[in-house]
């Protein structure tokens, strides 16, 4: 196979060096590459500019190119992959569409917002008057960025409002970035230690390379100005494999799946610039190709086969390639020209000494480099060479690839001597106390969501309990309630998988009704009051607005089911859960007199009416199957619902669970209700036979009811056989109530009194061997 490199940087004279030695790839083609790539092992340079499309695709066309590799971001922003493909060449490079990620700030970071991908926060300026008075709006120091393209080089850090100012004069009104800072992004200004995280990508899958960390500065110490980067090393020790787990579930996959979601698949490479906050990894942005110089530490890092991955990810099959990462450590020092980043002069000779006195993993990637006439070596670019090696160690591959510095000589050469001294300065630190805090665990999290809760919960309050939550346990006086000699019922329930819906949407409230609901419906079927509830929040970092908003949602359901919220338990977990995950249980008790305990299944008998109460939805079963749906139909959560385009599917498919608890008891209080069946997992196949005696059976009639237009969606999308839709979900009817033949009217108009949707679907009959015989059998739209 030949391959086509497009570029003439670092970046690409490491692709070409990687490729080379795959068995798979016969020649390399450089366009226009440097004088690094011209003497790399199956590699020839050709005098093609990048931007030269059609001359590009000529010669690809002409010369037998298998796969074409564009380096730089700026080909990639213009649409070079769709020239490519209209020939049939496969290219290891997003879409133009894609490309938006990086050609533009403002799209990605709507793109972040609108998929709930951790950032800072912002806001989009055109308009220099309106950027201004938001900078004076806000409270917090601002990063100002050029929304466009601007060679690494768009972002500035003021240190004040007048500097932020005079650095959106700079961007929109001198246009020092040109037509790249027409629009701004102003975002808040975050604080850590920064990660370069570049993952392959096929639209689907996604592999990540070790977590690199780059020197953007141009003189020691982080002092001076910004460059296109003066080292990096890899893989970095702030990056944790718990840390990098929290960034592909929360950042990669979601970036994926989302940019696939809505019409534009990532293929290529994905590199994410991250920031280590004190409240977890936000993305700082996005590139759609090989950065530099990470690519130059992180290649020799790579043990699998380049060109198959790159095959691979263009073909959409990266799930089926080997991907192998080799032990030990990369850095990459990097050799500017004098003057660099400002004016420097080009076409001094490069002087190289023998390599073969250097240590075995060193290698030299030319970039701003080129061949005179003379057949010279000499400097044509900024950064001009970069020295990378791999060691078994930090401190060896630094001390390795600075002694490559100094085989390099060229004229004004400088370059940083201080690359990797943040991963020594945290190797240096003496070790601090360890305290609950340093753990992930805080105390004062904890009080403070107690104090934003406590008028929420006594919200709730009813006869027999206070609502006061902060002691030890919730207390409830039942002769104040008005019970003599009662039972007692409790009910304990989660609501599983519902709750990854939730963050992916950021809508908490809507699940702590759920949690309410799954636990009193239990208990109302057994004809008994709610009373109390407790609830429980498990997460790995408490972020009090998510634990807010879920327990607004619980006393929302306790005040729904008339019971009192008395209490409950926060607790953090670091490493058991992580980001923004989070799992909740609840317990509900109630009270019921002793000679109105259901079901009566004595009383029941032959000719015995089901009357089912509608369902708002899917509840809170069955969503392991939804996420599977979804994923498949290639929709987002935030995507108009198809079979309702005036709402979000994630919206409809996070339609709290139906309280049924005031309608049903007054329905109890007549005497006439012989038992009840809340539909939840299992379907109305396994819940109603729970409320039967032994020797009868329900019979339905499956047309009886509408079903809501979401389960047929559900149905049609996955292919979901019938019998496990009925086992899965409530397909519109989320109780039965089982009553005589001669009160069914009667209780029937009780339920609708209280707005209840209630249809008669079926009535009890001698069983035969069925529990459930279902006449008319479901069908789907």
């Amino acid at each position: 196979m030949n391959v086509l490199v497009i570029g003439n940087g670092g970046r690409e004279h490491a692709i070409c060096w990687k490729l080379s030695q795959s068995a798979l790839v016969d020649k390399i083609f450089a366009a226009p590459g440097n004088g690094g790539t011209s003497l790399t092992d199956k590699t020839a340079n050709i005098d093609i500019s990048a931007s030269d499309f059609p001359a590009l695709v000529e010669f690809a066309t002409k010369n037998d190119i298998g796969l074409v590799v564009p380096g730089p971001e700026q080909p990639l922003v213009d649409g070079i992959e769709s020239h490519f493909r209209k020939v049939g060449i496969p290219v290891f490079g997003p879409s133009a569409a894609a490309a938006q990620m990086e050609g533009s700030k403002t799209f990605s970071k709507d793109f972040m917002a609108r998929h709930n991908i951790p950032t800072a926060a912002y806001a989009n300026f055109s308009d220099f008057d309106a950027a201004v008075a938001y900078v004076n709006s806000v409270d917090h120091r601002v990063v100002i960025k050029a929304s466009g393209l601007a060679a690494g080089k768009g972002v500035l850090i003021p240190e004040s409002k007048q500097q932020a100012i005079e650095a959106l004069q700079l961007i929109m009104v001198q246009k020092e970035f040109g037509s790249a800072g027409s629009e701004v992004v102003i975002e808040e200004y975050l604080e850590g230690d920064e990660l370069s995280i570049l993952a392959f990508s096929d639209g689907y899958t996604v592999l990540d390379l070790p977590p690199a960390q780059d020197h953007k500065r141009a003189l020691d110490g982080d002092k001076g100005l910004n460059t296109g980067g003066m080292g990096a090393y890899a893989p970095a020790p702030i990056g944790t494999p718990e840390l990098i787990q929290q960034i592909r579930q929360n950042i990669l996959k979601p970036t994926v799946d989302g940019m696939r979601h809505d019409g534009f698949p990532m293929v290529g490479m994905l590199f994410v610039g991250i920031m280590l906050t004190t409240s977890g990894p936000k993305v700082l942005e996005y590139n759609v190709r090989f950065g530099d110089p990470e690519t130059q530490t992180l290649l020799p890092l790579l043990e699998s086969d380049l060109s198959q991955i790159m095959l691979a990810c263009a073909t959409h099959t990266l799930d089926a390639v080997k991907f192998s990462i080799r032990s030990g450590f990369a850095a990459t020092v990097v050799m500017a020209a004098g003057g660099y980043p400002g004016p420097y002069e080009k076409g001094d000779i490069i002087s190289i000494a023998d390599t073969s006195t250097l240590a075995n993993g060193t290698y030299i990637f030319h970039a701003g480099t080129s061949i005179n006439s003379n057949n010279e070596l000499v400097t044509n670019g900024g950064r001009v060479i970069a020295v990378s090696a791999v060691s078994d160690t930090l401190e060896d591959a630094v001390i390795a690839a600075y002694k490559g510095v100094n085989a390099v000589s060229f004229k004004g050469k400088y370059n940083r001597t201080d690359i990797a001294h943040r991963a020594f300065r945290d190797a240096n630190k003496a070790p601090e106390g360890l305290t609950y805090a340093a753990a992930g665990v805080s105390v004062a999290r904890g009080n403070e969501l107690v104090q934003e809760i406590k008028a929420i919960v006594k919200s709730t309050k009813r006869p027999g309990t206070d609502s006061d939550i902060g002691g030890f346990g919730g207390l409830f006086d039942l002769k104040a309630a008005g019970y003599v000699d009662p039972l007692l019922v409790a009910a304990t329930d989660g609501v599983g998988s519902k709750l990854m819906l939730a963050t992916a949407m950021n809508k908490h409230s809507t699940v702590g009704i759920d949690l309410v609901a799954m636990n009193v419906n239990d208990l109302v079927v057994q004809g008994a009051e709610p009373l109390m509830f407790l609830d429980y929040f498990a997460c790995s970092k408490l972020d009090i607005q998510i634990a807010r908003d879920f327990v607004f949602g619980v006393a929302e359901g306790c005040k729904m089911a008339g019971c009192a919220l008395v209490g409950g338990e926060t607790s953090e977990m670091p490493g058991l859960y992580h980001g923004n995950e989070y799992d909740t249980n609840g317990t509900a008790v109630g009270a019921v007199a002793k000679d109105t305990i259901l079901p009566r299944k004595d009383a029941m008998k032959a000719g015995d009416v089901l009357l089912g109460l509608g369902s708002d939805g899917i509840h809170s079963n069955g969503f392991s199957l939804v996420r599977k749906i979804v994923e498949r139909s290639e929709l987002s959560y935030t995507s108009a619902a198809p079979f309702d385009p005036t709402k979000l599917l994630g919206d409809v498919l996070l339609a709290p669970t139906r309280i049924y608890v005031k309608p049903v008891l007054k329905a109890v209080k007549t005497g006439k209700v012989l038992g009840l069946s809340h539909i939840t997992g299992g379907g109305l196949l396994e819940n109603i036979p729970r409320a039967l005696p032994s020797h009868l059976a329900a019979e339905l009639d499956a047309t009886s009811w509408p079903r809501l237009p979401v389960f047929d969606w559900l149905q049609k999308t996955g292919n979901v056989p019938v019998d496990d839709m009925c086992l899965t979900f409530n397909n519109g009817i989320g109780m039965v109530c089982i009553v005589p033949a001669e009160a069914a009217d009667e209780i029937k108009a009780t339920f609708q009194s209280e707005g209840e949707k209630v249809y008669t679907i079926g009535t009890l009959v001698n069983k035969s061997k069925e529990a459930v015989i279902v006449k008319n059998k479901f069908t789907w739209a």
